[in-house]
Order: structure tokens, then sequence, then C-alpha cells
């Protein structure tokens, strides 16, 4: 049964029509009933949304189209074919294409160039879809899931037996156990985390955004959720087995990454912290352009914190085991180092140090003279681009009180409070207007959403990835506890807002769609897509992105994306074959908008599950 609008009716300003509404909440509710807990039983809100489906159950036999003229062939024209995709064999379960081990052995192993980037070439591409491990269950839901993940979704014990000591991560019965724990905080994070506070401002807001290099499985991100601070944590792929496999499974923010060669995949003046514990970095090496690096994706008056070798050397060189004048020499090249970066050193007890950037060149005059400085127009142009041992330098400020950049507001309240790059004139083609009204178009968007998709507010949706973050602003609507999106930056985009979403208190990376993304398979619940196919036209397949997609998106795990017809016309087609459940639905303004909005939820399958691709 189709039902189609009065084509003389003027509905450009009028809600989603009501049969749109009442059949894709059938469409969200009936995907609760499916949902699987971590015990392989259905969780409270998967029963709660079987009882209501029986209430949508007499309008499963609909079909729901959008109305957009005579365009309306080209959405979903059933005379087209439809392209069937095959599962990726067993031994692809965690498969990260630019991260694969075995290309990776063969970079050189100098400043870890072998464990950054290095993505297969065309012909190499997977054209499968990756499968989820047999036994496969949805992660428990925020908080729990920081604590516990099962065992089928990152089938590892290597850091059972590995970290067994510093109380890592424990294997019990069907389920890992987080206990809180790490190799420079064996009191938990919670205890560490409080020492830190003592020194840096963690609870007023003033400290948003950190990151977190060499993670581990993110137990200091984990723990930081509790003072409303966001951490972007990274750790490279498998220098300990599924590190960051974990820290995505117990819903923490991370990527895989590493300090090597090339620049970090973030803005400058990004973050309000950094930290290492115990990361193995060796800060002191190659003229301290690890150091640097730090120092340009700390904001002016951030702070950076280093824990474990080699502070305290004197006290601890038996228990590292290594020679107290080599720990003696690596302390005072890198205290020779934040000196020359104009570091503030604030703190340092047992085997914790804490410095704290400047918040202007006007206490660092005599640095510019000492150091090599990086060129300005470059501080943001990082994707694949070599690091290099210079110093970024601040922007200019009129006194010796001002912060170079901007003063932030504290969180909350900088979440909407309009950026200073923004204020400032400096992000071409964006003015405090309309920085304010992209704000209130996505408060839209995202209220138009949760009509469709009930569960946005439920906590069903943790780990969010949004493709085209622009300014922020579907980050900033969906703001909870809840939840985290990691914001993109795509390479193409027009206009480089990243500083931006950080000054906003969120977080994101750079990151070019005709490539994969660093990280592993079934890493988010929900994907959000705004433009990206239209984006990317021209520029790479857009199968290739829809695959991705599907690597990184957890079975039964939503998709949003927004786009032209005709766009999302092809878009569905690829996705029918790709075991996605899909339902278009018109512009919240109303038909005669020609773009619409696609949502789809992946199937639950999982290795060896004899599935055909088609629904």
């Amino acid at each position: 049964m189709a039902i189609k609008g009065n084509p003389g009716e003027n509905r450009s300003r009028g809600p989603l029509p009501i049969f749109v509404v009442v059949g894709l909440c059938c469409f969200f509710y009936l995907l609760g009933a499916w949902q699987r807990s971590g015990f392989g039983k259905g969780d409270s809100i998967a029963l709660q949304m079987t009882r209501k489906a029986e209430d949508c159950s007499i309008l499963s036999n609909l079909e729901y189209e959008t109305h957009h003229g005579d365009q309306s062939g080209t959405v979903d024209d059933p005379k087209l074919e439809v392209k069937q995709f095959e599962p990726c064999g067993e031994q692809y379960v965690d498969y990260t294409p630019c991260h694969d081990q075995m290309r990776a052995m063969t970079f050189p192993r100098e400043n870890m160039n072998y464990r950054e980037r290095h993505c297969p070439p065309e012909e190499e591409k997977l054209h499968c879809l990756i499968p989820a491990p047999k036994g496969y269950v949805t992660p428990f839901q925020w908080p729990k899931s920081r604590d516990y993940v099962p065992f089928a979704n990152a089938p590892h014990k290597n850091l059972t037996v590995e970290k067994a000591v510093q109380n890592w991560v424990q294997y019990e019965g069907n389920l890992f156990r987080f206990p809180g724990g790490g190799t420079q905080f064996p009191h938990g994070a919670d205890a560490y985390i409080d020492q830190l506070a003592s020194v840096i401002p963690m609870d007023n807001g003033t400290v948003r955004t950190a990151l977190d290099t060499g993670c581990g499985v993110a137990s200091w991100g984990a723990y930081l959720f509790k003072k409303n601070v966001i951490a972007m944590s990274f750790a490279p792929r498998d220098s300990h087995e599924a590190q960051v496999q974990f820290a995505l499974e117990r819903g923490v923010p991370a990527v895989i990454g590493v300090l090597g060669t090339i620049k970090l995949p973030f803005p400058s003046r990004a973050f309000d912290m950094a930290h290492c514990s115990r990361c193995l970095i060796q800060w002191a090496a190659n003229g301290g352009m690890y150091m640097m690096e730090v120092d340009r994706v700390l904001r002016p008056g951030g702070y950076w914190i280093l824990s474990g070798p080699p502070i305290n050397w004197r006290t601890n060189y038996q228990a590292w085991q290594r020679p107290k004048e080599e720990l003696e020499e690596e302390q005072r090249m890198i205290e020779e180092i934040a000196e020359l970066l104009c570091w503030e050193k604030k703190y340092e007890k047992g085997e914790i140090a804490i410095w704290r950037k400047r918040v202007n060149n006007e206490y660092c005059s005599e640095r510019d003279s000492r150091v090599t400085l990086c060129e300005s127009s470059k501080s943001e142009n990082v994707w694949y681009k070599k690091m290099e041992a210079c110093v970024t330098p601040y922007p200019e400020t009129t006194n010796s009180v001002e912060v170079a950049g901007g003063e932030l507001k504290p969180y909350p309240e900088r979440l909407n409070a309009t950026p200073p790059r923004i204020a400032s004139g400096s992000v071409p083609g964006v003015s405090v207007d309309s920085f304010q009204e992209d704000n209130k178009l996505w408060k839209k968007h995202v209220k138009a959403y949760k009509r469709v998709n009930k569960f946005l507010d439920t906590g069903r949706y943790r780990n969010i990835l949004d493709m085209n973050a622009g300014l922020g602003s579907f980050a900033a609507a969906l703001e909870s506890p809840k939840l985290w999106v990691m914001n993109v930056m795509p390479t193409k985009a027009e206009s480089d807002t990243l500083g931006v979403l950080y000054e906003r208190g969120l977080i994101g990376i750079y990151h070019d769609w005709c490539e994969a993304l660093s990280t592993y398979p079934r890493t988010y619940d929900l994907i959000h897509a705004n433009g990206v196919f239209s984006l990317y036209k021209d520029k790479c397949n857009v199968e290739d992105i829809l695959l991705e997609m599907d690597r990184i998106l957890r079975p039964e795990g939503a998709v949003i994306l927004r786009d032209h017809a005709d766009t999302l016309g092809q878009v569905k087609r690829i996705a029918t074959g790709m075991r996605w459940k899909t339902k278009m639905v018109d512009n919240e303004d109303g038909p005669l908008i020609p773009e619409k909005v696609l949502f789809a939820v992946k199937r639950y399958w999982v290795v060896g599950d004899n599935n055909s691709t088609s629904l």
C-alpha cells in the first residue's frame, strides 16, 4: 500500500508525515526487540520495545515513500539490480585495513613508522562484509560497559596474562572485567585522577578535552567521564593485543595511532590536558619532536602530565631495571625541552610530573630565538604531513594576561557559546550569526531524528560517529552523559572547522573517507553522515565508503544519512545488498525539499551464519 500526499498541498514547513513517523517508530521499536544484551538475553529496553511493538503491528505492511515529485523513480527503482555483498572470511573479524599487521612489517621500524597508517592499494581492498565473531552480543549500556565487556566481542586474553599484576583487565566467566587499575595507578584510576585534580582544575569545567597517548585499555579516559572530561585516547595496533578494541567495547573514545613520523590528526590548540602514563614514548628523542607535537595540540594554559619513567628515577631505577645514569639523562633532557618550550613545571611527586603551557608568548620572548618556529599556515595542515622538530607559534596577543587564541568558557557553557576562532573571524565563511543559525538548525534536525529513532535518548547508542561534523552542532544537540560523538573533519571539506569543535568542548579527528578509519570493526553504535556522499562524489567509490561504514558499525547499529534524494537513492540500493534495512523519509521541512534522510539498521549476523545478503 503506497500513500501519497496531495501534489497541490503546500507542506514545505510541515512536520514529518504521520504515516512516516508511525511507521519508522515501529521500525525502531521492532529493532529493540532484536537487541542482544551482554548475557545473550533481552535487555530492559528490548523488553519494553517488544511490548510497544504490539501497538504498531497493524502498520507493518505499509510502504513508506518519500514525496519529491518526478524524482520518485530515482530513489528506489525495483528495475535496478541490487548487488549482493558476500561475507569476508573468518580471519578478517578484526580487520583494520590501514593498520594491517602483515603490511606494517614491511615498513621501517625507525620512529615507529611501521605502526602508522599504511592503507592498502586499490587492487588489495576487500569488497566483502567484515563478519562479527561467533557469539557477538550488544555491549552493556554505560556505565556498566566501563567495567564489563563480553568475551565474545573481543576474544583476546593476552592482556589478562601480560598485565595481570597491573590490574588492567581480568577474565571472569564469559566476561572481561576492568577493575580500573593501571601500571601507574595501582590504587585505581579514581585515586590517580584525584591526585592530578589537586593540581589541574578538572572539577569546574576549565579542563574538558584531554589527550591520552599510549592509552592501554583507556581506563584513565573511562574514569575521567565522572568529572565531565572527555579524553581522546590512542595506542598502536596490537603492541598489546586489542587494547584500543577493549577501550571502544567499554564505550570510551579511542583510535589506533602512534607518535611516529607524521603529525597527529588533530588541530592546533585542541586539548586542555595531555597525558602519558608509562606510555613508552621516547620524549627526549629527535630533538624533542614529540614534545613539540604535544605543544602544538595543547591549548595555551593547558597541562601535560608525565607519569612513570623517568620521573623519580632515584627511587625506582632498580624496579624499572634500567641504569640510573640513563634515566637521569632522560629526565634531564625532558626538563630541558620543557623549559625550551616555555612550559612551567607545576608539580612533581612520586612518579608524577605536571607542566603547564604558558597562556601566551609574553612569557616566552626568549624561546623564539632559541627554537625553530613552524610556519603558522601549516599548523592545521596535518593529514599525512611529516612531523618536524619545530615549535608552533602562539597566536598574537596584546597584553601579558590575554590567552592566546582566546579564552574558553567553562564546560558545559562553552558548548553553545561562540567559539573564539569564530568570534575572531579566523574561520572563513563562518560568522557569529551563521554559527548560531547552525546550532538552531541541528537542534531541529536532531529533534526530528528522535521522533523517528526512539532509541537516541535511551543509552542504546553509546559510541556515535559523525562523518562530516561541520561546526559540531549535531554532537552539541545530542549532548548527554549516556553517549559521546567522534566528530570527523573530512580532509576534502571546503572549510576546516575542527578547531572550532574542540573550543566547544567536543573531540574529533581529521580523516579522508576514501580510506579506512583508524579503528577496529564494530566500533560505533550509530553513524551519522550529512552530505558525505555528495562531498566525495567523483573523489572515490560510494561502495568503498559504505563498506567501511559497515565494517565499523556494530551489528544492529543504526545509520542516519542526510543528502540529496538522487544520491541517497544510489546509497539505498547498495545498502540493501549489505544486509542493511533501510527507510527513506522526507526532510522535516516537507516533501518539496530535495534533501532527504535515509535511516538504516545493520542486520545481526556473525561468522558462519548461513545468511543471504538480501533482506
